[in-house]
């Protein structure tokens, strides 16, 4: 029998009880301790779910509720753990992040002289386009009843006089 192994069952050990040095799965510890109310005040000791030393946790009755819980050296580790795998994710992305900023460093730098209209040429032409195609593509709101069909077109003739 291993030392993972509850004392009775051979099932995976959960807690480790004080008063017969015992681990104990689930099972077994309600029936060991349902078995009358001086045993059932036995303190029991929850096993680490990782390494399944003994926990901060502690309880006593005739069931308990199962739990799961860690010892202080296992959260240390995961924390350690996660603490290095964060500074790494963050170390590559503050890498990443420098790239990307060299690699625009081109774009910053270009020069421009070649874009420079001489003494403002055409820019006049430019803003008279620019002129035209805002009055051709004006939007206009339609009323709420001409929302569901067209606005109906009436025929109107203009006459005018060539004197």
């Amino acid at each position: 029998m291993d030392g993972l192994s509850c004392v009775l069952c051979e099932k995976r050990a959960m807690m480790l009880c004080d008063s017969d040095q015992a681990k104990l799965c689930w099972d077994c510890d309600e029936k060991v301790h349902s078995a009358n109310f001086l045993v059932a005040k036995h303190s029991r000791v929850l096993l680490c779910r990782l390494c399944h030393s003994p926990t901060p946790w502690t309880a006593s009755g005739t069931k308990l509720t199962p739990t799961v819980s860690f010892c202080h050296r296992c959260i240390l580790r995961r924390h350690t753990r996660l603490n290095h795998l964060v500074n790494t994710d963050q170390r590559h992305r503050d890498s990443v992040n420098d790239d990307e900023e060299h690699d625009f460093d081109h774009v910053l730098d270009y020069d421009n002289s070649d874009y420079i209209e001489e003494e403002g040429e055409e820019e006049d032409d430019d803003e008279e386009e620019d002129e035209d195609e805002e009055g051709e593509n004006q939007v206009v709101p339609m009323s709420s009843g001409s929302a569901t069909s067209p606005p109906r077109l009436r025929n109107i003739s203009l006459t005018f006089d060539s004197h």
